[in-house]
Formats: C-alpha cells, sequence, structure tokens
C-alpha cells in the first residue's frame, strides 16, 4: 500500500474519493485506520480500501500518511506513530492551528512533513488546499504531494504565515456560503418560492457567480457593478446589504476564525 489515512471521516473521504476517481491510487493501494468502527467500515464499503483499527499499521504499509484525525487528537496520535515512522515517508497534516514547528517537536526527529489546509467541496471535486512544507521535504516530493492533493480541487503551495488566513478565506468558508444560501432560499420561499426550487436558484447563482470570478478575471466589484441597473432592484439591494453592515461581517467572522485558528 502506498498512501495512508489516519482518520477516515468526511475529509478523509472526500480526498480518497478523488484521488480513486483520479486514478491516482488504486483502492488496493490506500489503508485507513479509525478507532470508530462503523466509521472505518463505511470507508472501507464506499471506497473499497483496506481498513484496519492500528495507525501503526497504516504507517509501516504506506509511503505516505496523511493525519487526518481532529485537532485535539493530533499530539496523542504522533506519540503514538512516531517511531514507525521511517525516513523518508511524507506525513501530510490538515489541522488548523498545528504549525511546523509544533509538529516537528512532536515528532522530535527529522520528519518530511506537508502541512495543508483543504476544505469541504473537496467532496465534489471543487476544493482548495493550500500546503507548506517544511524544509526536509525536496521540490519533487513537494510536487508530487501537490498532484495528489489536485484529485479533489485546487491547490497553491503558500507560506506558512498565511494559513491562519486560508484557514478563514476556504477552510471555513463554505459554512458561511451555506448560510447565505440558506438566508437566500429562506428569502424566496417567504415569497412563495418552493423550498427545493429556493435551495436550486440560490445554489446555482452562486456557483455560477463564483465560476465568473474565476473564469474571466475581472474584479468582483466590476462584475458586482455589471448587474446593478441604474435606479434597479439590484443596486437597491446591495444599498440595503451595505446598511446592515454585510461586507463588514464577513471581515470580523473572518478575522475571528482565523484568531482562533492561530491559538489552537
Amino acid at each position: 500500500m502506498k498512501l495512508g489515512f489516519i482518520g477516515t471521516g468526511n475529509m478523509a473521504g472526500a480526498i480518497m474519493g478523488g484521488i480513486i476517481k483520479k486514478g491516482i491510487f488504486k483502492p488496493e493501494e490506500i489503508i485507513g485506520s479509525d478507532i470508530f468502527e462503523p466509521g472505518r467500515e463505511r470507508a472501507k464499503a464506499e471506497y473499497g480500501i483496506n481498513v484496519t483499527a492500528d495507525n501503526k499499521e497504516v504507517v509501516e504499509s504506506s509511503e505516505i500518511v496523511v493525519l487526518s484525525v481532529k485537532p485535539q487528537f493530533y499530539a496523542s496520535t504522533i506519540a503514538e506513530i512516531k517511531d514507525s515512522v521511517k525516513e523518508g515517508q511524507i506525513i501530510i497534516t490538515i489541522a488548523p492551528g498545528k504549525t511546523l514547528e509544533w509538529l516537528g517537536e512532536q515528532f522530535g526527529k527529522a520528519v518530511k512533513i506537508i502541512r495543508t489546509m483543504p476544505n469541504t467541496p473537496a467532496m465534489v471535486g471543487e476544493g482548495m488546499t493550500a500546503a507548506c512544507p517544511n524544509e526536509h521535504v525536496t521540490e519533487e516530493e513537494l510536487k508530487y504531494a501537490v498532484s495528489i492533493l489536485s484529485a479533489f480541487g485546487k491547490v497553491e503551495v503558500v507560506p506558512e504565515r498565511l494559513m491562519d488566513v486560508v484557514v478563514s478565506t476556504s477552510g471555513s468558508s463554505p459554512a458561511y456560503v451555506f448560510m447565505f444560501i440558506e438566508a437566500m432560499a429562506d428569502a424566496a420561499v417567504a415569497d412563495g418560492m418552493p423550498r427545493a426550487q429556493a435551495y436550486k436558484f440560490a445554489a446555482q447563482a452562486v456557483y455560477g457567480s463564483a465560476k465568473m470570478v474565476l473564469e474571466t478575471g475581472k474584479h468582483p466589484g466590476e462584475l458586482k457593478d455589471m448587474v446593478c441597473s441604474p435606479g434597479g432592484t439590484t443596486i437597491e439591494a446591495v444599498r440595503v446589504l451595505e446598511n446592515m453592515g454585510f461586507r463588514s461581517a464577513v471581515i470580523e467572522a473572518m478575522k475571528a476564525c482565523a484568531e482562533i485558528s492561530k491559538n489552537m
């Protein structure tokens, strides 16, 4: 086996699914461990991977290991596996707040570590992942890791000082977007649109708008201005959003998110 996951939750599943779909690894080349038996059995049934309850078995069987447990379990998990980590093995982390320096201290030896921050749209192949390697990772190894991470969306290599900003900008932001879609749908329902149809209209509008930003290369403000006719409906909606502090609320929420990430 070449690729191992310690933890088989939603994010691990999203990564596995993308990797298998793109043919980067076959299911039989992947192993996942989870102390929660229903979780690992679900991963086995859904993706056809090998599973185990033993974290050390994952490390001993894999070239690359993804630590996909919750941040609060990182210290105990690393303490359990650190003696099994081999020279040349790559460890990929996906926990906010766990710096390369902290991770290195936990392993207590020279280990190739790539700190990443993916997000849940990876589940539909539209993830956004930031990656930051430590000094032991070669350019070739980083390139290989990026090719794996690209299986479920876009990847950018960033300096570590930006990782907490990444958490607020893409790691946590799907929650903000889902709230926005839900609010738009609630308003549509209040005006008489059936609930399922309201979600479809709102979600497609967000998806299409995001695609316009990415594919046209135009500034979001310019794209907004294109929709706002003088004296029209859209500029009136924008006026109300500005009056209610829409942009300020988003900025303050993201700054609070980044601050929590720094102190995890």
